[in-house]
C-alpha cells in the first residue's frame, strides 16, 4: 500500500484544527506541510510558526517540504517546529550534501525535491545519503495544477536507479494526483502520494484518503 500524505496547503486555514483532526482520524500516514517563500516559487504559504501549530495537533509523521531559497537558514527552526523530515530542493542547494548533513545532524529524515525539468540522474551521487526523493509532478508554487505526464517516466527511471543501488530511499510524488492517475503513479514505483485538493476538496475527504490508500 502507498503512504498517503495529504497536503495541508489545500486545507481551510479558518478551520485548520478541524482539518488536522480529520487527518488524525483518517488512514493518512503523513501530514505534508508546504513552505513557500515567494522567491524560489511564485507564492507565499506559511512558516515555522504555523508548522508548529500543525505538528502539535498530531502524532503522525510530519513531512515538511521547503520550497525556499537558503534552506540551511531555517532547518533548526523547522526541527524546533516538530518536523520529522525536511525536504529541500535540488535547484535551491548548490552545496546539497552540506544541506543533507545539516538536516541529518538535527535528527530529521532528509529529502530532496526535484522540479519537473530536473533529470533524476542528477541525484545518483546523493541517493544513498537521503531518505526521500520528492518528484514534483507540477511546477511548484500553487495547488490545483494538472499532473505532468512525463513524471511517470521519471518515477520509473528513479526507481530503477534506487533498486540497482539496493537502497531504501522512498519516492514521493507531489502535484496533480487524483484517483484516476494514482494507480499508474504507484505502478511506476512511487511509495508516497501527496494529495491536496483531491483530499480537501472532496465531498468526503475521509473516503477519498481511504480510496487512495487502498489502490
Amino acid at each position: 500500500m502507498p503512504l498517503i500524505a495529504p497536503s495541508l496547503l489545500a486545507a481551510n486555514f479558518l478551520n485548520l484544527q478541524q482539518d488536522c483532526d480529520l487527518l488524525n482520524i483518517s488512514v493518512a500516514d503523513w501530514f505534508h506541510i508546504d513552505i513557500m517563500d515567494g522567491v524560489f516559487v511564485p507564492n507565499i504559504s506559511f512558516g515555522s510558526m504555523i508548522t508548529k501549530f500543525i505538528t502539535s495537533t498530531t502524532q503522525k509523521f510530519c513531512d515538511v517540504h521547503l520550497m525556499i531559497e537558503n534552506p540551511d537558514r531555517y532547518a533548526q527552526a523547522f526541527k524546533d517546529a516538530g518536523a520529522n523530515s525536511l525536504t529541500v530542493h535540488y535547484e535551491a542547494c548548490p552545496h546539497l550534501h552540506r544541506n543533507i548533513q545539516q538536516i541529518k545532524n538535527l535528527g530529521m529524515q532528509a529529502g530532496v525535491a526535484i522540479n519537473p525539468h530536473t533529470p533524476v540522474h542528477l541525484l545518483q551521487d546523493i541517493l544513498a545519503d537521503i531518505d526521500l526523493v520528492c518528484v514534483m509532478s507540477v511546477n511548484p508554487g500553487f495547488g490545483g495544477q494538472a499532473f505532468i505526464p512525463n513524471t511517470i517516466t521519471k518515477i520509473k527511471e528513479l526507481r530503477s536507479i534506487i533498486d540497482k543501488q539496493n537502497l531504501h530511499t522512498k519516492i514521493e510524488v507531489d502535484g496533480g494526483i487524483t484517483l484516476s492517475n494514482a494507480k499508474s503513479i504507484i505502478d511506476a514505483g512511487a511509495h508516497v502520494l501527496v494529495a491536496g485538493n483531491t483530499v480537501f476538496k472532496a465531498a468526503d475527504p475521509l473516503a477519498m484518503i481511504a480510496s487512495l490508500k487502498n489502490l
